[in-house]
This record gives C-alpha cells, sequence and structure tokens, in this order.
C-alpha cells in the first residue's frame, strides 16, 4: 500500500523558515521524482520543487534561492527547506511522487500540510 505523510507544516511570521518532511512506503522510492506541490485557497495546485532519482531539481520561479528539497534514499523521505517565507507561501503544501512505465502512469499524493506565514 503506497503511503506519502507530510509533517512540518505550521504558522511562521514572514522572513522565517519551516522545513517539510514526506516519509514514504509501498514504492520504490528511488525509481520516482518526488516533488512538493502547494495550492492556496482559490488557486489551482502548482509545483514548487521537484527531485528525480538522479538528482536532478527544478523549481518554481516564486521560491528559487529560498526553498531546497532534498531527498534521503535511506529513509525513503523527501524534505523541502523553506526560508525567507512569505505571506504569498501560504498554502497547503503537497508531497507527489511520480514515475511512468509505459504504458502506465504511477501518480500518488500525500493529504498536504498547512503553510501559514503571517505578516
Amino acid at each position: 500500500q503506497v503511503q506519502l505523510v507530510e509533517s512540518g507544516g505550521g504558522l511562521v511570521q514572514s522572513g522565517g523558515s519551516l522545513r517539510l518532511s514526506c516519509t514514504t512506503s509501498g514504492f520504490v522510492f528511488s525509481s520516482y521524482t518526488m516533488g512538493w506541490y502547494r495550492q492556496a485557497p482559490g488557486a489551482e495546485r502548482e509545483l514548487v520543487a521537484a527531485a528525480t532519482g538522479g538528482g536532478s531539481t527544478n523549481y518554481a520561479d516564486a521560491v528559487k534561492g529560498r526553498f531546497t528539497i532534498s531527498r534521503d534514499i535511506a529513509k525513503n523521505a523527501v524534505f523541502l527547506q523553506m526560508n525567507r517565507l512569505n505571506p504569498g507561501d501560504t498554502a497547503v503544501y503537497y508531497c507527489n511522487a511520480k514515475n511512468s512505465e509505459f504504458p502506465t502512469v504511477y501518480d500518488y499524493w500525500g493529504r498536504g500540510t498547512q503553510v501559514t506565514v503571517s505578516s
């Protein structure tokens, strides 16, 4: 059974930091691209950062230079270090695991963790 469980969200003041964690089980972690997405009220879910099994990373322009995604293969976990947070970062943050083996696409989600940044 696939599980992705996020933790580490909370309330922080503008300029502060948080570290989100996502622990996973039920799939071959090293084969999947792991990503963090976020969804603010009334907005579409958007990609924040992603890291492939090979170590490549990419970030949304809004978080470049402030957020860092990392993976721990031994723990089957992915992290998002968020620095210099601002109210625009307020959202529910979701952990995602993706892999494709033609013709099947595997796409798993966690339940999300709330991040609230006060001004």
